[in-house]
């Protein structure tokens, strides 16, 4: 018993080996991994712009009061990554420097807070908008 189990583990370790070489890496396992792109988890034309365009832009757009006060325009892909007259609103990869979801999220002054004098988003909502800045907030 004490031999199989020595063998099995001298093959796991040469196995293991040959992967950290990339010797390993020719194996059909790995081509079909490598061979898949990762999809982005969220598009921003499917799924956040629905969603600003419905929670957002009755205020945020040209003519609309958060427009007038703040410049910020949510309709549409350019208008959400220019940000406002005071500076960006988004940056990419890193929701947590976003002023987006800081203000989504409500990590700001109550007069801040968006959307203002309405519910607070749902988690479901902010997410979807974190996880679109986190992949690189793409015009996808």
């Amino acid at each position: 018993m004490k031999l199989a189990v020595t063998l099995a583990l001298a093959m796991a370790t040469a196995l293991l080996a040959m992967f950290i070489a990339g010797e390993g890496s020719n194996s059909p396992l790995c081509q079909a991994q490598a061979a898949q792109p990762l999809a982005p988890r969220v598009s921003f034309s499917e799924d956040v712009l629905p969603l600003l365009k419905f929670k957002c832009s009755s205020c945020h757009q040209a003519g609309g009061e958060g427009y007038e006060k703040s410049g910020m325009d949510l309709t549409s892909y350019q208008g959400v990554m220019k940000g406002t007259k005071f500076g960006p609103m988004v940056v990419p990869g890193d929701p947590e420097a976003s002023n987006l979801m800081r203000l989504l999220d409500w990590r700001v002054s109550a007069e801040l807070r968006m959307p203002h004098g309405k519910k607070q988003l749902s988690i479901c909502d902010r997410d979807t908008v974190r996880t679109w800045i986190f992949d690189g907030a793409k015009d996808n």
